[in-house]
C-alpha cells in the first residue's frame, strides 16, 4: 500500500510496489510450492515428448535388419504409448498448476487494488476517471491472470523443449549440436528485439483501451444529458475515434507479431539439420535410425517457436497491465487512517482555526483563513452564492479533504489526530446528489448501521417522512432501487438518505442542500424531522431556503472562500450587505 491510506485491512502478504516486475514476483513467490509442481510437470512433459523420436529411430533400425524382431516393435509401441500417457499427466500437472497460480494472483490483485481504491481520498477520486479505473480493475487485472496462464505456462513449458535437442543431438553425433545451438542464439536475439518493441506497443494498447472505456462510462453516466441535447451522433463520432486509436494500436501489434522471424528460422534450421545429418550418414558416421530420431528431436523446436510469440505477447500485456494497476496503488494519499488516533466519545464542538484549503488543480484557495466555533448541539447554517466554498467547508470536518493551512478541531482535538474511522462514524453527511446502492430500501437505510433491527429502520424512515411512500411500493422495504436510486424521485431519494443519517445517530450532522428536491408540501414535515434530529447534535445546514436558515442558532456567510459575516438572521439582515444580497436575488 502507499505510505498513507484512509482505509486498509490485513492482507495475507505484503507486496513490492517498486516496479511492475517486482510487484508480480512478490505475488508469485507465495505460490512457490505450486510452481515447483508445475515446473516438474513442464520438465517431465518435455522429456516424454522426446521419447517417441528416439524410439522411432530404433524402429527404423529394426526395419533395416534382414529379419526384424516383431517383439521389439511391440515393445517400442508399448513404450511410446506409456510415455505419452505419462506426458499427458505431466502436461495436466503443468497446466493445472499454472492455472491455480493465475487465479490466486488475480484474486489477490483484485483485492489489493480494491482496498487501495477505498483508501484513496476524495481528491484522487475527483480527478480520476471512473471508466479508466474500471478498465484497470477489470481488464488489466485479467491481463495479469493471463500473463501466468497461458503466458508463463507456455513460456516455461516450451523453453525446456528448446534445450532438449542440445542434450540429445550429441548422442547421435557431436556435430549435430551445431544447428540447434545456432537456432537458439538467433531465436533469443530475435525474441529480445521483439519484447523490446512489444513492451511499448502493449502499453499503448492498454492505455487506448482505458481511454475508450472512459468515454463509454461518461456517455452512459450522462445519457440523459446526451439525449436531452440530441448529441448522440457526436458521441458516436467521438467514441469511434477512441475505437480507431485502440484498433490502430492492436493492428501495429499484429504487424509486429507477423514479422516475428523464428518461424522462418525454424524451417530453415530443420532443413539444414536434416541435410547435415544426411551428409554424416553418407560418410558412415550415423545410421538411418539416428537421422529419423534427430529429425524428431529438431521438430521439438517447433513448440517453443510457435507458442512463444503468443505467450510472450501475453506476458508483455500482463506487465503493461500491472504497470497501470501500480499507478493507481502507488498514487500517494495525503489522508492517514491513523489507527492509533483519538477515539474518545465525541461531544460535537467544532472549531475552525485559520483554516484554508486549496484544491491541487487550482491556482487559488477555495477557503482562506476561516475562523469560527460551533458549540455542541447548535445548528449552523452556511450560506453564500454557488462556488463560494460552502461544500468544501463542511467536507473539511469529516476529512473528506484536509485543510492546507490552519486546523479544524473537534472537542479540542485536531481532526488529523482522530482515528479516521471514529471521526467519520460520528459524522453523517447528506449531500444534494444522493447516492443509493442497487439494494433494497431497508439495506440502503441501514447502510451506515448494518446491525440495525428492522424496527429501527422503520423508525428512522418515519422520522425522515419516508415511511408512507415506502409502504406504497410493491415490496415496501424490500423494494430494490435501481443503480444510484434511479427508480425513485429526487425527493424520495433524499428522504431515504435522511433516514440513513438518522439511523447512525451521529454527533455531527451535515445537510448539504439536502432538501432541494423536496416539494413544498413535504418540506414542512422534513424541516420538523431535521429539527428533531438536530436536538443534541451539532448540525451544519447548507441551504438557500430562508425557512431553514431562520431557525439556525448561527449563520456563516461565505464569499469567494472567505468568511465575511456571521451571526443570527436578524443580526445579519441588519449588518451584512452580502447576506441581504442572497435574499434580494
Amino acid at each position: 500500500m502507499a505510505a498513507f491510506t484512509e482505509f486498509s485491512i490485513r492482507r495475507q502478504y505484503s507486496t513490492d510496489l517498486r516496479s511492475p516486475v517486482r510487484w508480480i514476483l512478490s505475488h508469485t513467490r507465495h505460490q512457490w510450492y505450486i510452481i515447483l509442481f508445475a515446473l516438474f510437470g513442464a520438465a517431465g512433459n518435455a522429456a516424454m515428448a522426446s521419447v517417441p523420436a528416439l524410439l522411432i529411430g530404433d524402429a527404423m533400425n529394426q526395419i533395416q535388419q534382414e529379419s526384424p524382431d516383431l517383439a521389439a516393435f511391440g515393445s517400442i509401441a508399448i513404450w511410446i504409448a506409456l510415455s505419452q500417457l505419462a506426458r499427458s499427466l505431466l502436461m495436466m500437472l503443468r497446466n493445472f498448476g499454472f492455472e491455480i497460480i493465475a487465479q490466486r494472483i488475480e484474486r489477490q490483485t483484485r483485492n489489493e487494488l480494491y482496498v487501495s481504491l477505498l483508501g484513496k481520498n476524495m481528491t484522487f477520486h475527483s480527478l480520476q476517471s471512473v471508466g479508466d479505473i474500471m478498465a484497470r480493475a477489470t481488464n488489466d487485472v485479467r491481463e495479469v491472470n493471463m500473463m501466468f496462464s497461458p503466458g508463463v505456462n507456455l513460456v516455461l513449458g516450451s523453453i525446456i523443449f528448446l534445450f532438449v535437442p542440445l542434450f540429445l543431438a550429441p548422442d547421435f553425433h557431436p556435430q549435430l549440436i551445431f544447428i540447434p545451438a545456432v537456432f537458439i542464439v538467433i531465436y533469443f536475439t530475435a525474441l529480445a528485439r521483439y519484447l523490446h518493441k512489444m513492451s511499448t506497443l502493449s502499453r499503448e494498447v492498454r492505455e487506448a483501451f482505458g481511454i475508450m472505456n472512459t468515454r463509454l462510462s461518461e456517455a452512459l453516466d450522462g445519457i440523459e444529458v446526451v439525449k436531452g441535447a440530441a448529441r448522440e451522433s457526436d458521441e458516436v463520432t467521438l467514441f469511434s475515434r477512441n475505437i480507431q486509436r485502440y484498433r490502430t494500436a492492436a493492428v501495429i501489434q499484429g504487424q509486429l507479431e507477423a514479422r516475428f522471424i523464428p518461424p522462418l528460422l525454424l524451417n530453415i534450421s530443420i532443413a539444414l539439420g536434416l541435410f547435415h545429418a544426411v551428409l554424416l550418414h553418407l560418410n558412415g558416421m550415423i545410421n538411418l535410425g539416428q537421422i529419423a530420431a534427430y529429425a524428431g528431436v529438431l521438430i521439438m523446436l517447433g513448440f517453443p517457436t510457435f507458442t512463444s510469440q503468443f505467450a510472450y505477447t501475453r506476458i508483455s500485456l500482463g506487465v503493461a497491465g500491472a504497470r497501470r494497476i501500480l499507478e493507481l496503488i502507488n498514487t500517494e494519499n495525503v489522508l492517514d487512517q491513523n489507527l492509533e488516533g483519538y477515539t474518545q466519545p465525541m461531544v460535537g464542538k467544532v472549531e475552525f482555526v485559520n483554516a484554508s484549503f486549496q484544491y491541487p488543480a487550482s491556482d487559488k484557495p477555495a477557503l482562506h483563513q476561516i475562523n469560527f466555533t460551533a458549540d455542541p448541539g447548535t445548528t449552523i447554517a452556511v450560506v453564500g452564492q454557488t462556488g463560494y466554498g460552502k461544500t468544501t467547508l463542511v467536507r473539511l470536518i469529516n476529512r473528506t479533504y484536509d485543510c492546507t493551512e490552519g486546523s479544524i478541531r473537534i472537542d479540542g482535538v485536531d481532526v488529523r489526530n482522530w482515528k479516521l474511522e471514529s471521526l467519520r462514524r460520528n459524522i453523517s453527511m447528506i449531500e444534494q446528489d444522493i447516492f443509493l446502492f442497487s439494494k433494497s430500501i431497508a439495506e440502503n437505510i441501514a447502510f451506515g448501521c448494518p446491525g440495525a433491527s428492522f424496527d429501527e429502520v422503520i423508525a428512522a424512515a418515519k422520522a425522515a417522512q419516508a415511511h408512507d411512500f415506502i409502504m406504497e411500493l410493491d415490496k415496501q422495504y424490500d423494494t430494490v432501487v435501481g443503480e444510484r436510486g434511479a427508480t425513485l424521485s429526487g425527493g424520495q431519494r433524499q428522504r431515504i438518505a435522511l433516514a440513513r443519517a438518522f439511523l447512525t445517530k451521529p454527533r455531527i450532522l451535515i445537510l448539504d442542500d439536502s432538501t432541494s428536491a423536496i416539494d413544498s408540501a413535504t418540506e414542512d414535515k422534513i424541516q420538523q424531522a431535521i429539527f428533531e434530529a438536530a436536538k443534541g447534535r451539532t448540525t451544519f445546514i447548507i441551504t438557500h431556503r430562508l425557512s431553514q436558515i431562520r431557525w439556525a442558532d448561527h449563520i456563516l456567510v461565505l464569499k469567494k472562500g472567505q468568511l465575511v459575516a456571521s451571526g443570527t438572521h436578524l443580526q445579519l439582515m441588519a449588518q451584512s450587505q452580502a447576506y441581504r444580497n442572497i435574499f434580494s436575488q
